[in-house]
C-alpha cells in the first residue's frame, strides 16, 4: 500500500484496509508519495516540517494542555452554562458524556509519530551527498519528536502501542506494551538526539531556527522522561537506557553550559502580564517552545495559531486588558492562594478580576460564567489594544484561531528545577543553587530562599510552572493518593465539588473508538 505524504492516522487507515488491493496498489499520477518523493535534503526538510507541524494540531479544544490543566487542582472545568458537560468530566476525572474525549490527543500524537516515522524510513533515499550531517540532524530532530508524542500519549494513558516504524495493515489490531518498551524506545530516540545535535541556542533573538530542536531540548527531556518514569513506576533507572547518574549529567549540562537563562523578570514571560514590556518569544529562557503565529488569517484549515488562547480568556466581551474568549478553565481559589506575600509570579499567571477593579458579572443574563471563581488565566490570555480591540482582530485575524503566543514545553526554570531534584541526595550545594535562583527571580530577592528538600521543590514546579502542562504529572508521579488529596475539592457550592478516583491510577480514559478499531486487542484503563 502507498504511503501518502498527505498522511493519515491509523484509525484512517484501518478504515482503508477494506479497499481492494488493485486501487490502493495503483501507481499515483498526481500525488506526491514517500516512494517518489523522497530524492533531495529539500524533500527530506519538507518531511521533516509535516512533523513540526503536528505540534501545532495538539493544541486548543481537548488538547494535552487543556485537559492535563483541567484535571490538576488548578483548573475547574468553566465554559458556559449552557455548554457541554464534558468539560467538567475532565475535572472530575469522569467519562459519562462523551466516550471520545480523549480522542483529540491520541489522534494528533499518532498522526505526528507516523509523520515521524514515514521521514525516518525514507531518509536513505536522498542524495545527501557529502553532507552526512545535515543527515543525522534531520534524523536526531525526527526522532526527538516521535519520542515527544509518545511520551505525551504514556503519560496521558499509561500503556500505549509504540511505533519504530509505519504499520501495515496485519498490525493494525496491535495490543498496548508494557511502559518499559515506551520508555525504552523514548529514552533512544532522546539519546540519538542529544548526540547528533549542536549546541547551538536556538532562543537568541531573530533566530531563524527559533522553535526547532537543540540538544538541550532533548537532554531536558530526557531528565523529564527520567523523573516521571522512575518515579511512577518506581524504577531504578529509565527503562535500562538511562541512569540516574547519566540523567544528572544531562540536566547539569543544560544548567552550566546550554547559555539558556532565567529572565529577570517573570512577568516579562507573558504577554497579558507585561504587554509593552514582553520580552519576546525569542528569549533565552525557553528551551523549547511549539510556535504559533497569526498567519492563518482566520484560515480554520490552518493550525498556525494557538487555539487553546480563546478557551481561557474572559468570557463574555473584553474586559480591561484582556480580550474575550469562552471563559474555560477557570483557576481555583487554592492556586491563587499557594503563592506567598511578594511573590511576582502570582499575579503573572492568574487574572484576578476584583482585585485588578475588573468588573466581571458571572450571572447568565450577563457574562454566563460556569463555576466562577474570581480568577482566571493570564498566561497565554489574548489582549487588547490601545483602542480596545484585540490584538488578533486588529492584525486581521480571527480572535479563535490566529493568537498567537508560544506554547512553553520546557523553559530554563523547569530545567533548574529539575536540577535541583535530581541532584538531591549528591550534590546538595547544587541543587540548593538552582532552587535559589528560582524563587530568588520569584521574590526580585534573596530573602525568601528555603531548604532544597523534594517537598519544596514539588511545591516551587507548581508556582513556577502553574498552567502549562506540568502540574497534574507532578502528581500522579508522585503517587495517585497524593493526586487526590491536593486535587480533591469539597465546597458547599456543588458545582465545585471534584473527586479525584484513584482506581484510574491516573490514566485517561483510551476512546471507545480506539477500542472498537483495534478489534478489543486495545484494553480500557482501569476505573473507566
Amino acid at each position: 500500500m502507498k504511503n501518502y505524504i498527505k498522511l493519515f492516522t491509523a484509525s484512517t487507515l484501518l478504515i482503508l484496509s477494506s479497499c481492494s488491493n488493485d486501487f490502493l496498489d495503483t501507481a499515483p499520477v498526481t500525488e506526491k508519495v514517500a516512494e517518489n518523493f523522497y530524492k533531495t535534503p529539500k524533500d527530506a526538510f519538507e518531511g521533516l516540517v509535516s512533523i513540526y507541524d503536528v505540534l501545532q494540531q495538539e493544541g486548543g479544544w481537548a488538547g494535552f494542555q487543556m485537559i492535563t490543566e483541567e484535571a490538576s487542582d488548578n483548573c475547574f472545568g468553566g465554559f458556559g452554562t449552557a455548554d457541554g458537560i464534558a468539560v467538567l468530566d475532565w475535572d472530575r476525572f469522569k467519562n459519562s458524556s462523551d466516550p471520545e474525549m480523549n480522542n483529540v490527543v491520541w489522534q494528533s500524537c499518532y498522526k505526528g509519530i507516523y509523520r515521524a516515522n514515514i521521514l525516518l524510513e525514507n531518509l536513505d533515499k536522498v542524495n545527501w551527498g557529502t553532507d552526512t550531517a545535515l543527515k543525522a540532524k534531520y534524523e536526531a530532530e525526527a526522532r526527538f519528536l516521535r519520542a515527544h508524542f509518545h511520551f505525551e500519549l504514556a503519560r496521558i494513558f499509561g500503556d500505549i502501542v509504540p511505533l519504530d516504524h509505519s504499520i501495515n495493515t496485519s498490525e493494525f489490531n496491535s495490543p498496548r506494551l508494557a511502559p518499559e518498551v515506551t520508555y525504552a524506545l523514548i529514552a533512544n530516540d532522546l539519546k540519538f538526539a542529544v548526540e547528533n545535535l549542536g549546541t547551538e541556542n536556538y532562543s537568541q533573538v531573530g533566530n531563524p531556527n527559533y522553535g526547532r530542536i537543540t540538544k538541550w531540548a532533548a537532554e531536558s527531556y530526557l531528565a523529564k522522561a527520567f523523573i516521571f518514569y522512575t518515579d511512577y513506576y518506581t524504577k531504578p533507572d529509565l527503562a535500562g537506557v538511562v541512569t540516574k547518574a547519566q540523567a544528572v549529567t544531562y540536566i547539569n549540562d543544560v544548567v552550566n553550559n546550554s547559555g539558556h537563562a532565567l529572565i529577570t523578570d517573570y512577568s516579562r514571560l507573558w504577554i497579558a502580564a507585561s504587554l509593552a514590556n514582553y520580552a519576546g518569544e525569542g528569549n533565552t529562557e525557553m528551551v523549547w517552545a511549539i510556535r504559533y503565529n497569526g498567519s492563518g488569517k482566520g484560515d480554520w484549515n490552518l493550525h498556525e495559531g494557538n487555539r487553546l488562547s480563546v478557551l481561557i480568556a474572559p468570557r463574555g466581551g473584553n474586559i480591561g486588558r484582556y480580550a474575550y474568549g469562552w471563559g474555560g478553565l477557570p483557576v481555583t481559589p487554592s492556586l491563587y492562594g499557594a503563592y506567598e506575600v511578594g511573590d511576582t509570579r502570582r499575579d503573572a499567571t492568574i487574572i484576578n478580576f476584583a482585585g485588578e477593579g475588573l468588573n466581571f458579572d458571572p450571572a447568565p443574563n450577563k457574562r454566563d460564567q460556569r463555576q466562577y471563581t474570581g480568577y482566571a488565566w493570564k498566561k497565554y490570555c489574548p489582549v487588547t489594544n490601545e483602542a480596545g480591540i484585540a490584538d488578533v482582530t486588529a492584525n486581521g485575524g480571527n480572535f479563535q484561531i490566529d493568537n498567537v503566543e508560544d506554547y512553553a514545553v520546557i523553559r530554563f526554570s523547569d530545567v533548574l528545577l529539575m536540577a535541583a531534584e535530581l541532584n538531591l541526595g549528591t550534590n546538595d550545594a547544587f541543587a540548593k543553587t538552582c532552587l535559589d535562583k528560582v524563587r530568588d527571580r520569584a521574590f526580585q530577592n534573596a530573602s525568601h530562599r528555603v531548604a532544597a528538600t523534594l517537598p519544596n521543590i514539588m511545591k516551587e514546579r507548581q508556582l513556577e510552572l502553574a498552567l502549562e502542562g506540568q502540574r497534574f504529572f507532578d502528581l500522579i508521579r508522585q503517587s495517585p493518593a497524593i493526586a487526590k488529596a491536593a486535587i480533591d475539592n469539597v465546597n458547599s457550592d456543588s458545582q465545585f465539588n471534584v473527586t479525584f478516583r484513584t482506581e484510574t491510577l491516573g490514566w485517561f480514559a483510551i476512546p471507545q473508538s480506539q477500542i472498537v478499531l483495534s478489534n478489543g486487542a486495545i484494553k480500557q484503563n482501569p476505573g473507566w
